[in-house]
């Protein structure tokens, strides 16, 4: 069986594709030069011509490469806010899109969103980037089914070199809003996507697990 993981190189990427590989083949994706497998930008045809070209059947697929560009929304340029949503949304509509045909039956496609989906400070082009997987999260489950089901994970903050690159105070702040008192681990966010990708969960399609520590209750 063959997965894909785009984002593989580092982080909540590199913790699913290490997961995966336990069931899997898999095809780790990234830009960065360190990954693994192949080396490419999702945003270029010709990039990800070279990722089909790699694979005949696909039965996972996990959208998870993603950038963040944060600023109030009266600094944020006309810029920053589209190499947001090109990278988190129109890359991964476009690859999945030249997969259809690749997915065999019994399939699974579990995008990253965030619990940023319900609206972030500051993160109005990241917000607006993963509330628009989340839509076509639902509507590909409706297209793409009994064949392929399609699924989201909407992690709250996660330690990662994102994370831990943010100010100690305000990562302090936002660590104390969550009941569970803690960081998610990328290896329980790689949990959550493996279990989606299961067949255990062959009933299960267009559904958003919120992986929050309960963040998204808090007051």
């Amino acid at each position: 069986m063959t997965a894909i993981v785009t984002g593989a190189a580092r982080g909540i990427g590199r913790a699913i594709a290490e997961r995966l590989e336990r069931d899997h083949d898999v095809l780790r994706v990234d830009l960065d030069p360190s990954v693994d497998g192949i080396v490419a930008d999702i945003t270029k045809p010709e990039d990800r011509a070279r990722i089909l070209d790699a694979v005949d059947r696909v039965d996972v697929l996990v959208n998870n490469a993603g950038i963040t560009r944060d600023a109030r929304a009266v600094k944020m340029t006309e810029d920053d806010f589209l190499a947001v949503i090109r990278v988190n949304l129109g890359a991964a509509y476009e690859l999945t899109t030249a997969l259809t045909d690749r997915f065999g039956d019994g399939a699974s496609i579990v995008s990253l969103a965030s619990r940023a989906y319900l609206g972030n400070f500051g993160q109005l082009n990241y917000s607006a980037s993963k509330g628009g997987l989340v839509g076509m999260t639902r509507a590909l489950a409706l297209q793409l089914a009994p064949r392929v089901r399609v699924n989201a994970i909407a992690p709250s903050l996660t330690a990662s070199e994102m994370t831990m690159a943010m100010p100690e105070k305000v990562l302090a702040k936002m660590v104390a809003s969550i009941p569970m008192g803690r960081m998610g681990e990328p290896s329980e966010i790689a949990e959550t996507v493996a279990a989606l990708a299961s067949p255990a969960m062959a009933y299960v399609t267009g559904q958003v697990v919120v992986a929050c520590g309960g963040r998204s209750l808090a007051p």
